[in-house]
């Protein structure tokens, strides 16, 4: 396939590690770039906003590459235009934010097109922080589409509501135990898609919530808007236990909520890694859930793990204070 530049964009998503694994992703698409750059109170502003988003031709068998100091990498992009670098580097790697770029090449591996990104290298504090987005940090009511969808359409990035005291929460657990120039890492784990990953890194940035590396669901076409944040739990559980194998000593706080999957999720995953989980959050989205969501978070074979089932925010800030999570 002939690729000029004006028909192909490269998406690079924030990537994470250390020296010895760091992984990026990314897609690439033709067109031009969708972004949520108009903030209104408009009903139909926002509602093109968000389809726009969905509106993506992924490119197949494309051939992309990525230098890293003296390494040159090469990759060819999935079915759904998606690509993933993983690799060693041959320095050792400071904490902090890198930038990467990634090229479109030609059969002669010279580049066509290109797109910038990051990678994040935490450092090395006592806690990390994986947590889930909707209905953990942003209302979304997950559980009843009709309403999901609503305000999928008719709100916008800056427009969408936070959970009461999840900000502040969350930029406590960001500097407990460390300081304000060596924060704690946040890795973002949803069911929502790779189109949202604009929209919602808006979100967390205009709410000043913690930055932090994103770990989404497979991209979506048009047709399938519907059906946005469906997906089967085990895409969600691979990403987690990801994250666990790239920071092998480093200890985690899992944060969700019960509308969907979560506590069956992180119940297993604190099972089967038991020393890498310190606590367990888990919003009370539904209170019908609420007597088997303690159930499972009880059946977690490690009883050193803390568990904290929650409605509001400040229990869990209470909670993480009398277990010595916060200072």
């Amino acid at each position: 396939m002939e690729i000029k530049n004006s028909d192909v964009f490269v998406k690079v998503y924030h990537g994470y590690g250390h020296t010895h694994n760091l992984v990026v992703y990314g897609h690439v698409l033709a067109g031009k770039p969708a972004k949520p750059d108009k903030f209104s109170d408009n009903l139909i502003i926002n509602t093109l906003q968000l389809v726009r988003l969905f509106f993506v031709k992924p490119l197949a068998n494309i051939r992309v590459s990525l230098q890293w100091g003296n390494k040159q990498l090469y990759n060819t992009t999935e079915s759904d235009g998606f690509f993933k670098f993983e690799w060693q580097s041959d320095t050792e790697v400071d904490a902090g934010w890198h930038e990467i770029t990634i090229h479109v090449v030609n059969e002669q591996n010279q580049s066509i097109v290109s797109g910038k990104g990051k990678i994040f290298i935490p450092h090395s504090t006592q806690y990390g922080f994986i947590s889930d987005i909707d209905d953990t940090v942003l209302v979304s009511h997950s559980a009843n589409t009709g309403k999901k969808l609503r305000v999928m359409f008719t709100k916008n990035p800056r427009s969408r509501k936070t959970f009461a005291d999840v900000v502040k929460f969350y930029q406590l657990l960001s500097l407990t135990y460390t300081t304000p120039d060596l924060l704690n890492p946040f890795f973002y784990v949803s069911s929502s898609e790779w189109n949202l990953y604009d929209y919602l890194n808006e979100f967390f940035k205009h709410n000043d919530l913690p930055k932090g590396a994103f770990l989404l669901n497979q991209i979506k076409k048009w047709y399938q808007l519907l059906k946005t944040g469906q997906t089967k739990h085990q895409g969600k559980l691979a990403r987690v236990i990801r994250i666990l194998h790239a920071f092998p000593k480093q200890k985690f706080v899992l944060l969700g909520d019960n509308s969907q999957k979560d506590p069956e999720i992180y119940r297993a995953i604190a099972n089967k890694y038991p020393e890498q989980i310190t606590a367990i959050y888990i919003r009370n989205i539904s209170a019908e859930k609420e007597n088997i969501t303690l159930e499972m978070l009880n059946a977690i074979t490690n009883k050193n793990i803390h568990i904290c089932q929650f409605k509001h925010t400040d229990e869990a800030i209470l909670h993480a204070k009398r277990v010595g999570l916060l200072m």
